[in-house]
Formats: structure tokens, C-alpha cells, sequence
């Protein structure tokens, strides 16, 4: 087993400000944290983790990642990032809103691997080893997009996080006995800055061709996003 695949949509905004908190100009798309930064004092890998535990969490059921209208958005957001999630496969088109003031996290594709779902691991590099030979296991294509406008250099925001503790509930996405265990991602992972208030379309797309066919895939993802301020009767 190669652990879990999950692409997530990607977001991308040009010829604005971002508020709230400074976002350092990486050189390749503005308003997107450099994988060398640490928004809100976490580094990319430790946001990553957050991520997976946030997306684990959630049962099966409820859980964005198979919502195909965005009615799930919204579940167990907490703190100052907002985490945006794509398919496991397939096309999604989905409706959203978010609170002024968020970062945005999201994963263009992303795996992890850990204990519970591949118990003949026994070593934190036998996990990374999974979850680098999923995402290096065959040519891989990215696209990102907001009003048509595309990121750019996806490739270069590849992000492995450390070891972290990841708790499988029942029902969970991914069918998993539930536990406790520890996994790693590895990945390619965007941080957005803030966004204005308004309304965003965001596009993504994501595919990895295996040549065994074991970790082939194609997933597509839209979101209408709108930012709103944290006061609802404040216009956007």
C-alpha cells in the first residue's frame, strides 16, 4: 500500500493586497507563502500535519473531501487557516464561504502513509518512503487556477512533514480500522495569505499516470468561494 492520495483544490489571487498578516513575496506568485516561512509561527510541514488531522477527523459521511456541492465546507474549521479540500477522484463543483481573515490551505496533491493502514512499517523512513513513492510513481500534471488566471511553479511547493500523531475515528474516509498511529505527508501544497472580501472561482486539476497502474488517477475541482466579513451585515 501506498497510502492515501488526495488532491485539493488550488487557489490563487493577483492584484490585490492581502490583510491581516504579511505575506512575504516568494518570487513566483504573490500572496503565497514561501515554503521557508512559518505562517503563524508553523512551519509548512506542521501545517500539513494539521491538515491530514483536521481531514481524518471528520467522518466519512460529512467529510468535504466526498462533498460534491461544498455543504461541507465549513466542517470543524478552526483558528486563523481555513483548509480547502478536492476529491479522491472524479469531478467535484462546489459553493463556499469563509470568514474574512483566514489563510487559506490546500494541497494540489498531497499523501500520507502511516502505521495503522501499512502495519509491516515499522520505521518513520519506511513512512516516508511510502509517501515519497506515491507522489514519484509515475508523470504527474498540475494546474491551479482563480478567474482564469493559472498559479504558477506547482512543482516547486513540494512540501514532506515530520512525524505526527494521526487518529482514525469510525466511519472514516478512508475505511481504516480506528486508532491511534503515526504518519508523514508528502506533497504539493499552496498557503494563501488572507483573501479581500468577494467572490472567487477557483479551478483545479490534478493527475498522476502510474506505468504499474497501482497509483493512476484524475481528479477535477471547482469552487465558488466567497470571503465574507466576519460581520454579516458588513457588504462585501
Amino acid at each position: 500500500m501506498l497510502g492515501n492520495i488526495i488532491v485539493v483544490s488550488g487557489v490563487f489571487l493577483l492584484g490585490t493586497t492581502m490583510s491581516v498578516i504579511e505575506v512575504q513575496a516568494d518570487g513566483m506568485n504573490s500572496g503565497v507563502y514561501s515554503t521557508d516561512e512559518k505562517p503563524y509561527g508553523l512551519t509548512y510541514g506542521e501545517w500539513t500535519a494539521k491538515w491530514w488531522q483536521w481531514l481524518i477527523s471528520i467522518p466519512q459521511d460529512v467529510n468535504p473531501v466526498g462533498d460534491p456541492t461544498g455543504r461541507y465546507c465549513g466542517q470543524n474549521q478552526t483558528g486563523p487557516v481555513w483548509f480547502l479540500v478536492g476529491t479522491s477522484g472524479g469531478t467535484a463543483e462546489r459553493t463556499c464561504e469563509i470568514p474574512a481573515g483566514k489563510a487559506i490551505l490546500f494541497p494540489v496533491l498531497t499523501t500520507e502513509c502511516s502505521y495503522l493502514e501499512s502495519p509491516a512499517f515499522k520505521t518513520e523512513s519506511d513512512l516516508r518512503t511510502c509517501a515519497k513513492q506515491a507522489q514519484d510513481a509515475g508523470s504527474r500534471t498540475m494546474a491551479a487556477s482563480i478567474n482564469g488566471t493559472q498559479l504558477k511553479n506547482l512543482e516547486d511547493y513540494r512540501v514532506d512533514s515530520q512525524l505526527f500523531d494521526l487518529t482514525f475515528p469510525e466511519n472514516n474516509l478512508f475505511s481504516t480500522p480506528p486508532g491511534k498511529t503515526k504518519a508523514v505527508s508528502d506533497g504539493f501544497w499552496v498557503f494563501l495569505g488572507p483573501l479581500p472580501n468577494g467572490n472567487y472561482d477557483i479551478d483545479h486539476s490534478g493527475s498522476v499516470l502510474d506505468p504499474s497502474g497501482v497509483n493512476s488517477y484524475n481528479t477535477h475541482a471547482k469552487y465558488q468561494l466567497t470571503v465574507k466579513p466576519i460581520n454579516s451585515t458588513d457588504p462585501i
